[in-house]
């Protein structure tokens, strides 16, 4: 069941730890790339970047919440971080 508390320290920690990777990341490149358009309006783009940024945050929400019901949270931090490095590896590799 979803709590109704806010915490300011999660919240900030997730905005921070969302923030930064997103800084650089293909998706803000792209994002430049429409915007530098002379002919598309900034703000049509902005919007339209932010509602897929909620889109795509929504869906992730979504799967945490369905596999949480499923598996512990503990896996699931392990299966993130045990994913995050198989990209790094992946990334270094193809370099």
């Amino acid at each position: 069941m979803m709590e109704l508390g806010f915490d300011w320290r999660v919240f900030f920690t997730i905005f921070a730890s969302v923030f930064i990777a997103e800084l650089g990341d293909k998706t803000q490149l792209a994002t430049m790339l429409f915007a530098a358009d002379r002919d598309i309006s900034k703000w049509l783009v902005f919007f339209a970047a932010s509602a897929a940024l909620i889109v795509a945050s929504a869906v992730g929400v979504l799967a945490g919440t369905f596999l949480s019901e499923y598996i512990n949270e503990k896996y699931l931090a392990y299966i993130a971080g045990g994913g995050f490095i198989i990209i790094g590896f992946y990334t270094i590799y193809h370099a």
